[in-house]
């Protein structure tokens, strides 16, 4: 196993699949996977690749998922970031962390439990694709829609993001937030800065309605979630001279959300917000996800207890964080679902990478998993 996942990791990464580019990572998986039973569909969406495979036909189902594709590298790395090193018992190279690691100690966990219980029970599943890192439409969005109309069912899902925060581990991702994006216009009347009073100033108009979205207590969140969050990413206005008032100011906004908030709540509630002041306005809205939680129970115990076993850890469930393909998997399917993987320090950076006893001892708790859920 040990030489197994480091090789795999290395095959992966030697790949530059800037996202939504697979360009045969999936074909490097699949192959492996074929040749321990598994039945492989490759489902390509618009120009995303995308696979499902299966071995068993029995519940439960237990399914591994992730992506193939990577974020742009950028400048000035100590090694060659598509021709992956280990230095200092480090493996540099971009998805080194997120995530091609995972990826290869996934394939490695399977084949071992496979080999060593080749009639065990329930399903293995994989559900792999390209299309994370960028708009995620046709990935595994996707490929949720497709298993539902094929009465596909998934009971446990593990989805190998980078979880870990200072030993493998440490974290478990239980759940995520929503997410939840306002582009608010507020129109106002563009004028000579020296005639304020034949013109109306939306900078102005703006301050104390702002100031109200940010003073708001939206919810107080719950035992797994923070409270709801409120914040302003961009604010935009004027014509770049210094004598115009402007006619319009754009304001742009993210609500992170728990499961004690809905988007349609959270939008209504801003509308009723803004109509509380006398002014004209636009505003779009744009949801790019749900939250979405799994609590303590079997597949959370799973993990648990194999970190346990293998690292000597007691485990931290958290609810933080961004978003990830969690928020498809988990409302479409009805699926558990956690998030597990390697320490995310580096990811996205120059130099991304993940210790080669990392990847080796996250074979090993993948493997253990699978002995805790299909044994």
């Amino acid at each position: 196993m040990t030489s197994n996942t480091l090789q795999l990791a290395k095959d992966l990464m030697a790949i530059d699949s800037l996202t939504p580019n697979d360009k045969g990572c999936q074909i490097l998986m699949t192959d492996r996977l074929k040749k321990i039973g598994f039945e492989v569909d490759n489902l390509k969406f618009g120009e995303v690749d995308n696979f499902w495979a299966k071995r068993g036909n029995h519940s439960p189902t237990f399914v591994f998922a992730g992506h193939t594709d990577v974020v742009p590298v950028g400048d000035n790395w100590k090694t060659k970031p598509f021709q992956p090193e280990v230095i200092d018992g480090l493996l540099y190279g971009r998805g080194a962390a997120d995530m091609k690691g995972s990826l290869a100690a996934m394939v490695t966990a399977t084949e071992q439990f496979v080999a060593d219980f080749p009639k065990h029970k329930g399903c293995i599943g994989f559900l792999i694709t390209s299309d994370e890192e960028g708009p995620a439409t046709h990935g595994t969005l996707k490929v949720c829609e497709y298993l539902k109309a094929q009465n596909e069912t998934i009971d446990y899902c593990l989805v190998g993001e980078p979880s870990s925060s200072k030993h493998l581990g440490d974290v478990i991702k239980n759940g995520r937030r929503g997410s939840l994006n306002g582009r608010l216009t507020l129109i106002g009347k563009q004028g000579h800065i020296a005639y304020p009073h034949l013109a109306n100033n939306p900078i102005h108009l703006a301050m104390p309605v702002l100031e109200a979205l940010c003073n708001e207590l939206w919810d107080k969140g719950n035992e797994y979630f923070p409270a709801t969050s409120f914040q302003i990413s961009n604010i935009n206005s004027g014509t770049g001279v210094t004598n115009v008032i402007p006619g319009t100011v754009e304001v742009v906004f993210n609500f992170r959300y728990s499961t004690q908030s809905t988007h349609e709540d959270l939008q209504q509630r801003v509308l009723a917000i803004l109509d509380q002041y006398n002014f004209e306005y636009k505003i779009n809205w744009e949801h790019s996800g749900y939250p979405f939680l799994t609590p303590k129970g079997n597949l959370v115990n799973a993990c648990v207890e194999a970190i346990k076993i293998v690292k000597g850890l007691d485990s931290e469930l958290s609810t933080s964080g961004g978003t990830s393909d969690g928020r498809f998997i988990a409302p479409i399917l009805a699926a558990q679902v956690v998030e597990l993987g390697p320490l995310n320090a580096t990811i996205h950076q120059v130099d991304e990478c993940v210790s080669v006893q990392d990847l080796e001892d996250l074979s090993v708790i993948y493997y253990q998993i699978l002995k805790n859920i299909l044994l």
